[in-house]
């Protein structure tokens, strides 16, 4: 008997769930993980018009996480799809439509639109870390942290770049890690969305309304603030990210969230939290390419090797990686980085 493919299982259940309405299903996004998501329209003129449904392979994706961050999340009262039905054996799940404007299109037909939406998504995220409690979500400790970072050596430097580090610079970059990641686990700690970017926030009343969060974790209170504000996919001046960080750090001392009392210490956690996210991410989006063939996150590494570079500049313990993103843009096959610690 031939098997069924996944999207004929999943039409089969949304009949189960409208049996009296006709209805198209179209891919409404796509995703970096396994997930796939489909615009449900229906051709009558019922309530509602249109659902998101979330194919999940049970294989490969967890549904659990998400029913359980979305309902964290809905319980501080920042706006999230509602649950309407579920299948967890079959991985699917069928979720309120929160339209299909994400900050990123919104931002890239007009930025002057910026200062506005990312103060509504500055006031959801403070919403979420005000709600934070320990032994809720995963922790972001230091061995997920470090599994990230060494996303970078594994899939960027060798699968990418073909560069091999002799035995005393793979100690010299692992000395790097080590620093990055004793200041990210001595910040306070808060729900950490862990993708708080302009692709998973979407322009909705109430604004944003936020998806993707399935990977939340309890983790360094920056982490969100820098995928916010250095993000992969779009590129700000460093004027414009001080300004909003600063707004940030203002309501967030107002609302008795644990910042720093000194904003330069503050700055300082948030851009070193900043090189351990860019770090992971050009491995993210090289193991993207070559294991997965999503081709379209190779362009999108310049905007995180800007970010990146240019924090190495102003800190003496990043020398190490700093001297070594120079080799690597002069393309050497082996990079042979002459730097005394």
């Amino acid at each position: 008997m031939k098997q069924i493919g996944r999207y004929q299982l999943l039409q089969n259940w949304i009949k189960l769930q409208f049996p009296t309405r006709a209805f198209l299903l179209t891919p409404a996004s796509t995703d970096a993980s396994f997930r796939r998501y489909y615009r449900v329209s229906f051709t009558d003129k019922l309530v509602p018009k249109t659902l998101i449904v979330m194919d999940a392979p049970p294989q490969q994706e967890d549904c659990v996480s998400f029913l359980r961050v979305a309902e964290l999340f809905s319980g501080v009262s920042v706006h999230v799809p509602k649950v309407l039905a579920q299948d967890l054996n079959q991985g699917f799940l069928l979720l309120s439509d929160l339209e299909s404007t994400t900050y990123l299109d919104a931002i890239g037909a007009n930025s002057s639109t910026a200062d506005h939406l990312y103060s509504d998504a500055v006031d959801a995220l403070i919403k979420i870390q005000l709600g934070s409690r320990f032994g809720v979500l995963p922790n972001y400790d230091e061995p997920l942290l470090l599994n990230e970072l060494n996303l970078f050596p594994d899939w960027y430097l060798d699968k990418h770049l073909k560069v091999v580090l002799n035995k005393k610079q793979k100690a010299e970059l692992d000395k790097v890690f080590a620093q990055i990641l004793l200041n990210n686990l001595a910040q306070p700690r808060v729900f950490v969305h862990r993708d708080y970017h302009s692709r998973n926030l979407m322009v909705t009343t109430p604004n944003p309304g936020i998806i993707d969060f399935q990977d939340a974790v309890y983790g360094p209170i920056t982490y969100d603030l820098v995928s916010l504000f250095k993000d992969a996919y779009i590129c700000w001046d460093e004027e414009r990210i001080l300004d909003w960080v600063i707004r940030y750090w203002e309501k967030a001392k107002k609302f008795g969230l644990p910042v720093n009392e000194n904003f330069s210490d503050f700055y300082r956690d948030f851009e070193w939290m900043g090189v351990q996210r860019h770090i992971k991410v050009l491995g993210i989006f090289a193991r993207l390419f070559y294991r997965d063939g999503k081709e379209n996150y190779l362009k999108d590494m310049p905007f995180v090797m800007n970010y990146l570079r240019k924090t190495c500049e102003r800190y003496s313990e990043l020398n190490f990686l700093l001297v070594l993103l120079d080799e690597l843009e002069n393309g050497r096959q082996e990079v042979n980085v002459d730097y005394d610690s």
